[in-house]
């Protein structure tokens, strides 16, 4: 059970439940192209229960208000302060969730408790997060790889901490579900939750994409759909790369600073040199790693969600526009480097290099390569491109 601390309070409660909810559209959150920011904490919640109330599942499953209520501000609560897997992050998440099943439809072809499912998914699937992803667990032995194993490990644990709060007194939104509902949602949650760890979305993906580009995806079959909803989720935790510009670059300032945070451990702690997205002695190489992070991860999975319902196209559109200025920022900074090095090789003073300089000196290159990426030999999968040497680089990533 929850602690005191760990729960809402019965005022918040109280004046939450006694609050005027907003339509979606005042709120922006019926739009594919949503502002990360433009909402406060408490418009968070508000927003939360307004996606509950709009999807018919406070209805259909006879959540009582209060309880929803208490369940959303306690969820809220059992995020911590870190930079970028907190509150927000749980709350954008599920918007996007939300905006696809209703502006892009896919409410027609899912079920009420799969939707209510992949919701609460959403809000939960990062719950207790400690801003250190799952390699990071493994590699200190944390307490929570010895309780949950090296396999998902903050995954597990956030699931658990999601049925932790559901079981606390005055929680339980499926409080009203009959026993076999109530079994069933539960496994559709636990899949939800899981499907977040990106070793496990590597692991599925490739059936995915071959059952959608083959024409054999089919909704009838329960195995087909299992994987769908996990493909939904892991687009909804990534959808900040969907995003206008200015709000997708903010996203990936703040991830990247929570994984320089990891990576100082890393080398303060472990005696480790951190891999290039966590060290911030290489944060030049941001627009490089970006652009290998959509080419490999994102666009493919996005791609592949289109040929399926072409009402994503915004999202694909606003990858494509991200993807621009990415390059455009690396090229940029295979310019800037370039010049400093042709200008220290001219300066007669600058006899020697220092082991830094020498590394600094092959960014460009690095960068080079990574923004003529669309150059590189591909995996042809019908519409889909994955670059070769990607595969394995999700290691490099470890969890969303």
């Amino acid at each position: 059970m929850l602690s005191y601390h760990a729960t809402c309070s019965k005022v918040e409660v109280d004046r939450l439940k006694a609050a005027k909810i907003p339509l979606s559209s005042e709120l922006g959150i019926d739009e594919f192209h949503f502002n990360d920011f433009s909402l406060d904490n408490d418009a968070m919640i508000t927003a939360s229960l307004r996606m509950f109330l709009e999807l018919g599942v406070v209805q259909k499953f006879k959540i009582d208000y209060e309880v929803l209520c208490r369940w959303l501000l306690t969820v809220r609560k059992n995020y911590r302060t870190v930079a970028y897997h907190n509150w927000r992050h749980a709350f954008n998440v599920s918007q996007c969730m939300f905006v696809m099943i209703t502006t892009a439809t896919f409410q027609d072809v899912l079920s009420d408790a799969e939707i209510l499912a992949l919701m609460v998914g959403c809000l939960c699937h990062d719950l207790d997060h400690r801003g250190t992803n799952n390699a990071f667990q493994a590699k200190t032995g944390s307490a929570l790889a010895l309780l949950y194993g090296t396999s998902a490990t903050l995954e597990h644990h956030h699931f658990n901490h999601a049925v932790m709060i559901l079981q606390s007194e005055g929680h339980n939104i499926f409080a009203n579900l009959s026993s076999k509902e109530y079994s069933n949602m539960m496994q559709l949650l636990k899949q939800a939750i899981l499907s977040t760890d990106l070793t496990l979305h590597f692991e599925r993906r490739t059936k995915f994409f071959e059952h959608v580009l083959s024409g054999e995806f089919s909704w009838a079959v329960e195995g087909h759909r299992e994987v769908l909803r996990s493909m939904l989720m892991t687009a909804c935790d990534l959808g900040a790369v969907t995003r206008p510009w200015e709000v997708s670059k903010q996203v990936a300032e703040l991830v990247t600073s929570e994984f320089f945070e990891q990576g100082d451990r890393e080398r303060s702690e472990l005696k480790l040199t951190p891999a290039a997205i966590f060290d911030r002695n290489r944060k030049d190489e941001l627009p490089a790693l970006q652009l290998e992070w959509i080419d490999g991860i994102c666009k493919p999975l996005y791609q592949a969600l289109l040929k399926l319902n072409r009402k994503l196209t915004p999202m694909v559109d606003g990858i494509d526009g991200n993807r621009k200025k990415w390059q455009e920022l690396c090229l940029s900074y295979q310019q800037t480097r370039r010049a400093s090095v042709s200008s220290q090789s001219n300066d007669p003073g600058q006899n020697t290099k220092s082991s830094d300089d020498a590394e600094t000196s092959e960014l460009p290159k690095k960068a080079e390569k990574t923004a003529q990426l669309e150059a590189l030999p591909k995996l042809q999968t019908g519409s889909l491109t994955v670059p070769r040497d990607f595969i394995k680089k999700k290691d490099l990533y470890g969890d969303e």
